[in-house]
Protein backbone atom coordinates (compact mmCIF):
# COMPACT_ATOMS: atom_id res chain seq x y z
CA UNK A 1 0.00 0.00 0.00
CA UNK A 2 1.25 3.36 -0.97
CA UNK A 3 2.44 5.91 2.18
CA UNK A 4 0.14 8.80 1.58
CA UNK A 5 1.98 12.23 2.78
CA UNK A 6 0.32 15.87 2.50
CA UNK A 7 1.91 18.97 1.97
CA UNK A 8 1.12 22.40 2.03
CA UNK A 9 2.51 24.65 -0.87
CA UNK A 10 1.87 28.10 -1.87
CA UNK A 11 1.88 30.37 -5.06
CA UNK A 12 3.61 33.43 -4.09
CA UNK A 13 4.12 36.93 -6.27
CA UNK A 14 2.56 39.73 -7.53
CA UNK A 15 -1.45 40.57 -8.39
CA UNK A 16 -2.03 39.28 -12.03
CA UNK A 17 0.76 37.13 -12.57
CA UNK A 18 -1.26 34.03 -13.04
CA UNK A 19 -1.31 32.01 -9.66
CA UNK A 20 -5.15 31.57 -9.83
CA UNK A 21 -4.77 30.75 -13.55
CA UNK A 22 -2.07 27.99 -12.67
CA UNK A 23 -3.49 25.97 -10.08
CA UNK A 24 -7.02 26.07 -12.61
CA UNK A 25 -5.30 24.85 -14.98
CA UNK A 26 -3.30 22.46 -12.57
CA UNK A 27 -6.21 21.34 -10.82
CA UNK A 28 -9.50 21.43 -13.04
CA UNK A 29 -7.42 21.45 -16.50
CA UNK A 30 -9.25 24.64 -18.05
CA UNK A 31 -8.53 28.21 -18.36
CA UNK A 32 -10.32 31.41 -18.43
CA UNK A 33 -8.74 34.79 -19.10
CA UNK A 34 -11.07 36.89 -17.64
CA UNK A 35 -9.15 38.43 -14.36
CA UNK A 36 -10.27 38.21 -11.10
CA UNK A 37 -8.18 39.72 -7.93
CA UNK A 38 -7.97 36.96 -5.38
CA UNK A 39 -9.06 38.22 -1.77
CA UNK A 40 -7.31 36.71 0.86
CA UNK A 41 -6.47 33.29 -0.34
CA UNK A 42 -8.25 29.94 -2.23
CA UNK A 43 -7.18 26.33 -1.33
CA UNK A 44 -7.35 23.34 -3.57
CA UNK A 45 -6.06 20.01 -3.47
CA UNK A 46 -4.81 17.03 -5.50
CA UNK A 47 -3.29 13.96 -4.84
CA UNK A 48 0.11 13.35 -6.96
CA UNK A 49 1.80 10.28 -6.99
CA UNK A 50 6.14 10.28 -6.74
CA UNK A 51 7.14 6.62 -6.87
CA UNK A 52 5.64 4.59 -4.10
CA UNK A 53 4.63 7.74 -2.55
CA UNK A 54 1.07 9.73 -2.79
CA UNK A 55 1.29 13.17 -2.54
CA UNK A 56 -1.46 15.31 -1.17
CA UNK A 57 -1.00 18.96 -2.40
CA UNK A 58 -2.72 21.56 -0.47
CA UNK A 59 -2.54 24.46 -2.55
CA UNK A 60 -2.91 27.89 -1.38
CA UNK A 61 -3.31 30.41 -4.22
CA UNK A 62 -2.35 33.61 -2.21
CA UNK A 63 -3.73 37.25 -3.07
CA UNK A 64 -0.71 39.00 -4.97
CA UNK A 65 1.58 40.90 -2.80
CA UNK A 66 5.00 43.08 -3.62
CA UNK A 67 5.72 42.39 0.78
CA UNK A 68 5.14 39.86 3.10
CA UNK A 69 3.07 41.67 5.49
CA UNK A 70 2.46 40.24 8.78
CA UNK A 71 -1.30 38.93 7.35
CA UNK A 72 0.54 37.92 4.52
CA UNK A 73 3.23 35.17 6.02
CA UNK A 74 0.20 34.34 8.38
CA UNK A 75 -0.86 32.42 5.01
CA UNK A 76 2.72 31.12 4.78
CA UNK A 77 2.53 29.41 8.16
CA UNK A 78 3.29 25.77 7.71
CA UNK A 79 4.31 25.85 4.05
CA UNK A 80 6.67 23.03 3.02
CA UNK A 81 7.52 24.81 -0.43
CA UNK A 82 6.23 27.09 -2.52
CA UNK A 83 5.76 28.11 -6.35
CA UNK A 84 7.13 31.63 -7.18
CA UNK A 85 5.29 33.31 -10.02
CA UNK A 86 6.36 36.17 -12.29
CA UNK A 87 4.70 37.13 -15.28
CA UNK A 88 7.73 37.35 -18.45
CA UNK A 89 5.87 40.31 -19.96
CA UNK A 90 5.95 42.35 -16.80
CA UNK A 91 10.06 42.57 -16.37
CA UNK A 92 9.36 43.69 -12.56
CA UNK A 93 7.11 41.11 -11.52
CA UNK A 94 10.13 38.94 -11.08
CA UNK A 95 11.78 41.23 -9.32
CA UNK A 96 9.47 41.43 -6.74
CA UNK A 97 9.14 37.68 -6.56
CA UNK A 98 12.91 37.55 -5.79
CA UNK A 99 12.44 40.24 -2.87
CA UNK A 100 9.68 37.93 -1.42
CA UNK A 101 11.57 34.94 -1.90
CA UNK A 102 14.51 36.37 0.02
CA UNK A 103 12.04 37.85 2.82
CA UNK A 104 10.28 34.01 2.92
CA UNK A 105 13.64 32.97 3.18
CA UNK A 106 14.84 35.00 6.26
CA UNK A 107 11.87 34.26 8.31
CA UNK A 108 11.34 30.57 7.27
CA UNK A 109 14.90 29.65 6.41
CA UNK A 110 15.51 27.49 3.23
CA UNK A 111 12.38 25.59 1.62
CA UNK A 112 11.88 23.80 -1.66
CA UNK A 113 10.49 26.11 -4.50
CA UNK A 114 10.25 26.58 -8.52
CA UNK A 115 9.76 29.29 -10.14
CA UNK A 116 7.67 30.11 -12.85
CA UNK A 117 8.33 32.29 -15.26
CA UNK A 118 4.52 32.35 -16.64
CA UNK A 119 2.64 33.67 -19.53
CA UNK A 120 5.12 31.78 -22.44
CA UNK A 121 2.50 31.99 -24.69
CA UNK A 122 2.65 35.71 -25.05
CA UNK A 123 6.66 35.48 -25.47
CA UNK A 124 6.20 38.40 -28.39
CA UNK A 125 5.36 40.46 -25.29
CA UNK A 126 8.46 39.16 -23.07
CA UNK A 127 10.36 41.27 -20.57
CA UNK A 128 12.48 39.32 -18.49
CA UNK A 129 16.03 38.73 -20.30
CA UNK A 130 17.40 35.47 -21.10
CA UNK A 131 20.14 36.47 -19.07
CA UNK A 132 18.61 38.11 -16.16
CA UNK A 133 21.19 36.82 -13.12
CA UNK A 134 18.14 34.64 -11.23
CA UNK A 135 17.89 33.11 -14.07
CA UNK A 136 21.12 31.87 -14.61
CA UNK A 137 22.16 31.46 -10.50
CA UNK A 138 19.10 29.05 -10.26
CA UNK A 139 18.71 27.77 -14.27
CA UNK A 140 16.81 24.54 -13.29
CA UNK A 141 14.74 26.06 -10.70
CA UNK A 142 12.86 27.79 -13.71
CA UNK A 143 10.13 27.31 -15.90
CA UNK A 144 8.91 28.81 -18.25
CA UNK A 145 4.80 28.02 -18.38
CA UNK A 146 1.62 29.10 -20.10
CA UNK A 147 -1.79 28.87 -17.87
CA UNK A 148 -3.29 29.80 -21.44
CA UNK A 149 -1.60 26.66 -23.28
CA UNK A 150 -1.18 24.79 -20.03
CA UNK A 151 2.90 24.55 -21.01
CA UNK A 152 5.02 23.12 -18.24
CA UNK A 153 2.05 24.01 -15.70
CA UNK A 154 2.13 20.22 -14.77
CA UNK A 155 5.44 20.04 -14.63
CA UNK A 156 5.74 22.63 -12.41
CA UNK A 157 3.65 21.58 -9.47
CA UNK A 158 4.99 17.88 -10.32
CA UNK A 159 8.67 19.04 -9.43
CA UNK A 160 7.75 21.04 -6.56
CA UNK A 161 5.74 17.46 -5.32
CA UNK A 162 8.79 15.26 -6.08
CA UNK A 163 10.72 17.81 -3.68
CA UNK A 164 8.14 17.47 -0.80
CA UNK A 165 7.56 13.40 -1.28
Amino acid sequence: MATEVTRKLCLIGDFGVGKTSLVNRYVREVFDDRYLTTVGVKIDTKLVPVGDVTVKLVIWDIAGTEEANAVYRSYLRGMAGFLLVADGTRGYTLDNALKLKQSITEQMGELPWVGLLNKADLEGEWEVPADHPALLENPDSWLKTSACTSDNVQEAFEQLAASLA
